[in-house]
């Protein structure tokens, strides 16, 4: 039997200058618990999977909503794991994520690994609304297949709108029924992790970090308005953290 849930989170300033969660509903296999954060402004919140999805036929959404002024991190326990359905017809698992950032607010959305096991399908989506004045720190990881096997099908669209205008749309499909070629050295080059980290801060209207080459594997890519991109692939989930978080480190010194 499939599952259908949707956890959602509401942060708002606590008017002492930290940040409250009036929000905080889990659903499913989706439990939210507040963690502490690492700088005293910011609300954390780690999300436990309580139970193995998503599998085939899941339907499972997270909505946050950071209001203006409010300082929001988002954090997973361990790596999703998208599986197989218990049936040969069972139909693709869906993830919706929908963020929504105020003006002022912050957002960091660093959720693990998702890991597309053998035989399963996986359509994710993330839509993000941010205001003008809003700053977003956006991390994926995909890593394809679990140790010794091959990818199952996943299909991952990311789309991005600040104050009302297009940042970012695209989509990536890897595994059986993806377009030919994803496997190949244009795109993945062998490669089994591939991740993006998306940078937006109002304060790269003045100054914002250029597009170059960050190694063999990883290019920073800046964006039409105060954003950059990071987009990488590497042998192994571990390399690519660690590539991206030398990529994060690398744009928040300036």
């Amino acid at each position: 039997m499939s599952v259908h849930a949707t956890a959602r989170i509401t942060a708002v300033p606590d008017g002492r200058g930290a940040t409250a969660l009036p929000v905080l509903e889990s659903d499913g296999p989706l439990a939210l618990r507040r963690t502490r954060a690492t700088v005293a402004p910011c609300a954390r919140v780690t999300v436990v999977g309580a139970m193995s999805a998503p599998l085939g036929g899941d339907r499972l959404a997270i909505e946050a909503r950071v209001e203006a002024g409010a300082r929001l991190t988002v954090d997973s326990a361990a790596a999703t794991v998208a599986l197989p359905g218990p049936g040969p017809d069972v139909r693709p698992a869906t993830y919706g994520i929908e963020l929504r950032v105020g003006e002022g607010a912050e957002l960091n959305w660093l959720p693990e690994q998702l890991i597309s096991a053998c035989g399963s399908e996986l359509h994710m989506t993330t839509r993000v609304e941010l205001a003008e004045t809003a700053g977003l720190v956006l991390r994926e990881e995909q890593v394809l297949g679990r140790h010794g096997e091959t990818t199952g099908t996943l299909i991952s669209r990311l789309t991005v709108h600040r104050a009302g205008r297009p940042l970012l749309d695209q989509q990536v499909a890897y595994g059986p029924g993806a377009p030919g070629g994803w496997d190949g050295g244009a795109v993945l080059g062998g490669h089994r992790a591939v991740g993006q980290l998306l940078v937006v801060d109002p304060a790269f209207e003045d100054k914002c970090p250029g597009t170059r080459l960050l190694g063999p594997t990883a290019v920073l890519t800046r964006l039409v308005g105060p954003a950059v991109l990071v987009t990488a692939v590497a042998l192994d989930a571990r390399l690519l953290r660690t590539v991206l978080d030398d990529a994060l480190d690398e744009v928040l010194a300036g």
